[in-house]
């Protein structure tokens, strides 16, 4: 019952959305040379938003699971940086090796998604690797924390290099900066099958994440595979990110906030979460997004701004209530 009304509610919220976010935006639509063109892009843009935060949202309610860490997040774990830099750093050296001109065959959008998925799975593979040799849950946060400034700070050199060319650079703050505006059919053509796969993905390893909550050895003694089943969600997580940052940027906090709401009304099963979570992802990445675009500002607020403005202080919260309920020694 309680699973229903979840759904009726996000189901409802996505149909205002959805029509919305077509009849709002910067132009005309009783335009009849314009409106075809202004719903495509305007489709274009929702349909980022919706597939960037189904992905992100999942990516945190798995890797949450995978770290049984509610703080865990592919922002707080420096995935995101990690993406964000591998796919400025492909751009950047596809542009620079072929001095502009390219690949024949190869465009700099086709390239973005591999970038963002190197730099998602190296990031993951580090805090893998530390985490076998310090698993408490403090040090992984602040190993994510250092993560997050070497790869931001990566990316501060990526970006110097890129300002070179004017517009290289352009395209390459703003895809840092996060934001849905430059996104087209292209684009979501090339990121669609990262999502979709990571989410069913996600689905069919719920079970194996379901036991990893009761810890390594209870998982083990019950049949599971631990460490193919950490290896596995690496790749799932990372394909993921890689496929909302290729979209979208660095949006921070999604995967954290979305699954603290929906467990307390849901439950802790990874397989009844999976699907509400990616739907609940994608409302709050589409409000985001209208919000963004209809705030009164000079130009447009940059998607990623909006979001770490939620989400930073919505993080403060959930730290202080587990500050406060954990045992004190």
């Amino acid at each position: 019952m309680r699973a229903a009304l979840v759904y009726g509610v996000l189901l409802v919220a996505l149909v205002g959305l959805v029509l919305a976010s077509l009849l709002v935006g910067a132009g005309d639509l009783h335009d009849l040379g314009l409106r075809s063109t202004l719903l495509t892009l305007r489709a274009s843009r929702l349909g980022a938003a919706l597939l960037v935060g189904a992905a992100l949202a999942v990516a945190g309610l798995v890797i949450q699971g995978l770290f049984r860490n509610p703080l865990a997040d592919t922002s707080v774990l420096g995935t995101s940086a990690g993406a964000t830099l591998g796919g400025s750093a492909a751009v950047l050296g596809l542009e620079l090796l072929f001095a502009g001109r390219g690949p024949r065959g190869i465009s700099p959008d086709a390239v973005l998604p591999v970038g963002c998925l190197l730099g998602a799975l190296v990031a993951l593979a580090i805090i893998l690797v530390l985490l076998q040799r310090a698993g408490d849950l403090l040090s992984i946060i602040l190993t994510g924390f250092l993560l997050s400034s070497l790869f931001l700070s990566l990316g501060s050199l990526v970006t110097s290099l890129a300002q070179e060319r004017w517009e290289l650079g352009r395209a390459v703050v703003s895809f840092t900066l996060g934001g849905l505006s430059a996104t087209g059919p292209l684009h979501l053509a090339l990121a669609a099958p990262l999502v979709i796969a990571g989410i069913g993905a996600a689905w069919f390893w719920a079970k194996p994440l379901d036991l990893l909550l009761s810890g390594d050895e209870e998982a083990a003694s019950l049949g599971v595979n631990v460490a193919e089943v950490r290896r596995y969600c690496v790749l799932w997580i990372a394909v993921l990110t890689a496929g909302a940052v290729s979209l979208g940027g660095n949006l921070a906090f999604v995967g954290l906030l979305v699954p603290h709401a929906l467990r307390p009304l849901l439950g802790v099963e990874h397989r009844r979460l999976v699907p509400v979570t990616a739907l609940a992802g994608a409302v709050f990445v589409a409000a985001c997004d209208l919000l963004a675009r209809s705030l009164p500002a000079r130009g447009e607020i940059p998607l990623g701004v909006l979001t770490g403005l939620l989400g930073a202080p919505a993080f403060l919260v959930i730290l202080a209530r587990l500050q406060k309920g954990a045992p004190h020694g």
